[in-house]
C-alpha cells in the first residue's frame, strides 16, 4: 500500500514509516522543511522515503500530494508536543491549533479527491478520558467511556472531531487513543531514565496515579493491524492490557536499569513548577483498557511492563 504519513518524522511516525516501507509500497512524508527533516531520519530510511514540502495546513496542496502518491492510506499524527513546557495560554492555543488545523486540512484534501484513500488513521490520545487524581477510584476506561474533563480531554475531543467528516465521504476512519509510548529514542521514557541513570530516580507525585502505556513496537503493530483489517473503524485504545501505578512503573524501571527507585518528587512541587500541566499529565492518571483492540484479534508482543522493559534495556545477545 502507498502511504502518506503526516508527522512521519516524529517518534511514532518514524517507526511506522520504517515498518510500512519494509512491506513494500511507497511512503511519502509531507513536511515544512524536507532537508531538515531528512537529517532527522535514520540513515537507512532516507533513500526509501519521499519527503515533500507542505505547510501543515493547506488542504489543496495536501490533496495534490496524495494524488501524486496514489495514496491508499493517510495517517495523521500531527500535533504539537503537549509536554514541551508549562501550559501558558499561548502554548495551549498552539497545542489545539496544531491538531485542529491539520485535521481540517485532511478533511479539505479528502473532499477535493476523486479517488480517496481506503483508510484514514487519525491520531488521538488517552487524554480523551480525562485524568483522575488519587485516591479517587481510577476506574477502567474502555472505548465506550464518555470523554472526561480538563484541557487535554477538551483538546482531544476537538482533535478527533476535526476529521470526522471523512466518514461521510466513504473513507474508513480509525482513531488511535494512544497512551504513554515506551521507546528509548523518543517519547516520555528517556525523561524517566535520565534521573535513574544518575541514581536519583523515583516516583512523581503520590505514586498511586495510573499509567497506561504501550511499547513502541506494539504501537506500530497495532496501527498496521487497524490499517490491514478493513472491518475495523472508530476509536481504539492503544495501550497494553497492564496499566500500572507510578510507584510500580518506577520500581520496575529501576529494576531494569539496576538502580534504586527512591527519590520521590512531591505533587505540590510539580504543580508549583508546571501548574495545570502537572495535574493532567503527571500527578493524575487513568486506567485504560484496549478492549476493542483485543476483541479485534490483536495480540500484544509486550503485554506486561516487565516484558517491555526487558526488551528495551536488556543487552541483546
Amino acid at each position: 500500500m502507498n502511504a502518506v504519513i503526516l508527522g512521519g518524522t516524529g517518534f511514532i511516525g518514524t517507526a511506522l514509516a520504517r515498518s510500512m516501507m519494509a512491506e513494500g509500497g511507497a511512503t511519502v512524508i509531507p513536511t515544512r522543511d524536507p532537508e531538515k527533516s531528512r537529517k532527522r531520519l535514520p540513515a537507512d530510511m532516507t533513500a526509501k522515503v519521499t519527503l515533500v514540502p507542505w505547510d501543515g495546513a493547506g488542504g489543496k496542496a495536501l490533496a495534490a500530494i496524495m494524488e501524486q502518491a496514489q495514496c491508499d492510506v493517510l495517517v495523521n499524527l500531527l500535533g504539537e508536543n503537549i509536554a514541551s513546557g508549562r501550559w501558558t495560554q499561548q502554548l495551549k492555543e498552539r497545542i489545539v491549533a496544531s491538531r485542529v488545523k491539520a485535521g481540517e486540512a485532511v478533511t479539505d484534501a479528502l473532499s477535493r479527491l476523486h479517488t480517496r484513500p481506503a483508510v484514514l488513521v487519525q491520531a488521538s490520545a488517552t487524554g480523551y478520558y480525562g485524568s483522575a487524581q488519587p485516591p479517587t477510584d481510577p476506574l477502567l476506561a474502555a472505548e465506550d467511556a464518555p470523554p472526561g474533563s480538563g484541557f487535554l480531554a477538551d483538546t482531544t475531543v476537538r482533535w478527533e472531531a476535526s476529521t470526522l467528516e471523512a466518514e461521510s465521504m466513504g473513507v474508513r476512519r480509525v482513531v488511535l487513543r494512544t497512551g504513554m509510548v515506551l521507546g528509548t529514542h523518543g517519547g516520555a521514557l528517556p525523561r524517566f531514565v535520565t534521573p535513574f541513570r544518575l541514581v536519583a530516580g523515583g516516583p512523581l507525585g503520590s505514586g498511586r496515579q495510573e499509567i497506561s502505556w504501550i511499547h513502541i513496537a506494539d504501537e506500530v503493530r497495532a496501527i498496521r493491524h487497524l490499517i490491514n483489517d478493513s472491518s475495523l473503524h472508530g476509536a481504539f485504545n492503544l495501550t497494553a492490557p497492564d496499566p500500572v501505578t507510578m510507584e510500580s512503573f518506577c520500581r520496575q524501571l529501576g529494576t531494569a536499569l539496576n538502580r534504586p527507585s527512591w527519590l520521590r518528587t512531591p505533587a505540590w512541587l510539580l504543580e508549583t513548577l508546571l501548574g495545570e500541566m502537572a495535574a493532567e499529565l503527571i500527578t493524575g492518571g487513568r486506567r485504560i483498557l484496549p478492549a476493542r483492540l483485543l476483541a479485534s484479534g490483536f495480540t500484544f508482543r509486550f503485554p506486561t511492563l516487565g516484558q517491555a522493559f526487558d526488551d528495551l534495556f536488556l543487552p541483546r545477545s
